[in-house]
């Protein structure tokens, strides 16, 4: 067998050359060469590079093995380089050893050529896997040190004893101590592992010993200052009876985990509480109508009409109760617009003081060149509101209540703390007071529908709940900061919008001009909503067709010959909704105008896409005098603003 050779050879005679190459065939190589002569011609074969060794004369006419040395060596190439030379003695051989040649031979005298390409070739692959060593580990030490260095991964050595001896800065910060705590050998895994993991920490130890590495399990390290931070752990063994463990901080995972099981609690009692809204504003549209109603027709100073009264009033909260329920929820009727909310907090200042009370201090802070928030206007003043109140409720010794408003810019980091926020511009809504505070556990809850901390028979718990939905249903953000004696901050965030604040709409004046004599078609699927609604109609001077379904309706349009000047009909009715019952009379009836009703949430109303740009409707739970104007608005309006 032959043994494959590269040979770049320095040579300028032609029977050298031929004699040396026919030696190294006897001697078993298979040799691809190339003959050169000159420096410029070493360097080119040089460039071209794959060389396995260097077979050099010493004297050449224009060129000599010392220079040709010096081309390999300025190249830093690692080749082996021989001189195989008759003309010189042995004091040149040893200087040519000397400058680094990996050995010398005469010509004529080749016996032992064979053995020392061999020696020469095996110490040469040496020297590579050496360097190739030497490179790998440089790299995955750089690897090392940027992964130590990147802050990602908390990175410590240990001891058999568990005693920390090297960590780097990202686990010193999980974990709270400084680089001093290390060197004095303050950090120890066992100290710092809580009880109650101590099981989970004797199974990753028995892993380690069995396998030189564990699987990655969720713990908690115990911190300087006592709190526990989670973290994601994996150990693996190191010489000496050492390990390295790597730490991944899980803070903030736990946070988002915790954020979005709350939110998906707070949505499961939401849901709840729209699906029974329907049904509870239907009940208090006959309730608060039939008790007007009811009241109307009794004189001043009747105690019959004083109860009636009452229960009414009754009605009312519950009505109030429902909307602060669907507000909760996300699932309120808006009208938003684009507010300066400096103007709304100003506006709000003596309603306010009334309500802190003269042994509360109120100080106003409004930003300057504050931006615009696209918003409903009653649902912000009612943010401000209830904080405020919740604010005075905690400071039952007197205090200060700061209200605050300014820009502000949502970055990621904010973002990567809270659930469902949108990086970006926002407009801030901070207020403050030096009550006595939360704790971290109360914090966890105030949020919550029915939870306070009140006394029975204080609030129904659902202050903040209505503020957190109200934020949450118009993109906002909510946060708390508190402390038990060093009272609370709550931060609310609005988007910003480049749009220009709007006015707000002028009222219309009262007037007691809501009866009329048109004719209604009254389409309503439950029949004590049907039999109230056309009572009232009918008390205004109205002249009522009513039908319980789109079917009934239809029909008695067709059998109806005069003309029918408005339709009232719900929302959602089975088999034909009230949108599609619209569409379906309107040709056939051009100049009927149309009101919608509904007991049902705003989706539900997109949903059927009742709430365009023009189209009439009134929500429940309906009064007399509420029904009674909004008829008489919806006709009196120009025709094309009552489209179905």
């Amino acid at each position: 067998m032959t043994t494959p050779l590269r040979l770049l050879l320095v040579e300028d005679s032609d029977d050298d050359a031929r004699i040396l190459l026919h030696d190294l065939k006897r001697a078993g190589y298979a040799v691809d060469f190339e003959r050169v002569q000159t420096g410029v011609d070493l360097s080119a074969a040089l460039d071209r590079g794959g060389w396995d060794l260097i077979i050099s004369d010493y004297t050449m006419p224009s060129f000599d093995a010392p220079s040709a040395f010096r081309v390999v060596r300025e190249r830093q190439l690692d080749i082996p380089f021989i001189i195989v030379s008759g003309t010189v003695g042995e004091e040149v051989a040893v200087e040519a050893m000397r400058l680094g040649v990996h050995d010398y031979l005469l010509k004529g005298k080749l016996a032992r050529l064979p053995a020392v390409i061999e020696r020469e070739m095996a110490d040469a692959s040496a020297r590579k896997a050496h360097l190739d060593a030497q490179r790998a580990l440089g790299i995955s030490e750089v690897r090392f040190r940027r992964l130590a260095e990147a802050g990602m991964i908390g990175i410590s050595v240990t001891d058999e004893t568990g005693r920390i001896l090297e960590a780097n800065d990202t686990f010193l910060n999980i974990v709270g101590y400084s680089r001093d705590d290390l060197k004095a050998g303050r950090l120890d895994w066992a100290a710092m592992t809580p009880a109650k993991w101590s099981p989970f920490a004797a199974a990753a130890a028995e892993q380690l010993a069995t396998h030189g590495f564990t699987r990655p399990w969720e713990k908690e390290y115990v911190r300087k200052d006592g709190t526990c931070a989670p973290v994601l752990v994996a150990v693996a063994t190191l010489e000496g009876a050492r390990s390295i463990a790597v730490s991944l901080d899980l803070s903030d995972r736990k946070l988002l985990e915790e954020q979005l099981r709350q939110a998906q609690k707070m949505e499961a009692v939401g849901t709840l509480a729209a699906g029974v809204a329907h049904d509870f504003n239907n009940l208090l549209s006959v309730v608060l109508s039939y008790t007007r109603l009811g009241i109307d027709s009794l004189k001043v100073g009747d105690p019959l009409r004083m109860d009636l009264e009452e229960v009414e009033k009754a009605a009312h909260r519950a009505v109030d109760l429902t909307r602060q329920l669907l507000a909760f929820s996300r699932k309120q009727m808006l009208q938003p617009r684009v507010l300066d909310l400096n103007a709304v907090v100003l506006g709000m200042q003596k309603m306010l003081r009334r309500l802190l009370g003269d042994d509360v201090e109120l100080s106003l802070l409004t930003g300057h060149k504050l931006g615009r928030v696209y918003a409903d206007p009653g649902q912000i003043e009612q943010i401000i509101m209830n904080l405020v109140v919740n604010a005075r409720d905690a400071m039952t010794n007197g205090g200060k209540v700061i209200v605050e408003t300014g820009n502000a810019n949502l970055d990621a980091s904010y973002v990567a703390r809270h659930h469902g926020v949108v990086p970006g511009p926002y407009v801030m809504l901070a207020v403050t007071d030096t009550g006595t505070g939360m704790d971290p556990a109360t914090q966890a809850r105030i949020f919550e529908p029915f939870f306070t901390t009140k006394e029975p028979g204080r609030g129904t718990g659902l202050g903040l709940a209505t503020v957190f939905g109200i934020v949450k249903q118009s993109g906002g953000d909510i946060w708390v900061y508190s402390e038990p004696g060093k009272g609370t901050t709550f931060k609310v965030y609005l988007p910003r919008t480049e749009q220009t604040a709007e006015t707000a709409p002028s009222l219309p004046p009262p007037s007691d001009a809501v009866a009329g004599v048109e004719t209604i078609l009254l389409v309503e699927d439950e029949d004590q909503v049907r039999n109230v609604i056309r009572t009232i109609l009918r008390r205004h001077g109205y002249n009522v067709l009513e039908a319980q379904n789109g079917g009934e309706a239809f029909l008695i349009s067709e059998d109806f010959q005069a003309k029918i000047h408005l339709l009232i009909t719900d929302v959602v009715m089975p088999r034909m909704s009230g949108r599609a019952l619209a569409e379906r009379l309107a040709p056939r009836r051009p100049g009927m105008r149309v009101l919608y009703i509904s007991g049902y949430t705003e989706n539900s109303v997109v949903h059927h896409g009742v709430l365009d740009a023009g189209v009439a409707f009134l929500q429940k739970p309906i009064t007399p005098e509420a029904l009674a104007r909004k008829v008489r608005e919806v006709l009196d309006a120009p025709l094309d603003t009552a489209a179905p």
